[in-house]
């Protein structure tokens, strides 16, 4: 009987340990390619370092840049990179859009975030 149970709580707790391990990435349970897509309205900003940058592209950056390692890695996704988002401007919206409590110095793999 306490075999049994030994193998109960093994199954259970290595239930739980692949629960926590899908949601260890930069973005918590969602794929940086994932959130890119909350990132369409960037897209030219993003492109072009004279675009202007639209509200709704500062509201996901902000929301989004309350976890700068997530917003690196979406910055550098493969979606973005297939998109034409050149990661030494997207870095940049961020400042453009103003967002005061923005990870000022933060290394965004070769970018830093101004």
């Amino acid at each position: 009987m306490k075999y049994i149970c030994f193998l109960w709580f093994l199954a259970i707790l290595g239930i739980a340990l692949l629960n926590v391990a899908e949601g260890a990435g930069e973005c918590g349970r969602s794929s940086p390619d994932r959130e890119a897509w909350k990132l369409a309205p960037c897209a030219m900003a993003a492109q072009d370092s004279n675009a202007q940058v639209s509200d709704s592209c500062c509201q996901q950056v902000k929301k989004i840049g309350q976890n700068p390692p997530c917003l690196c890695a979406v910055m550098l996704s493969n979606t973005a990179k297939s998109s034409g988002i050149k990661p030494e401007i997207a870095v940049t919206i961020p400042k453009r859009c103003n967002i005061a409590d923005r990870p000022v110095g933060y290394k965004c793999g070769n970018y830093t975030l101004p």
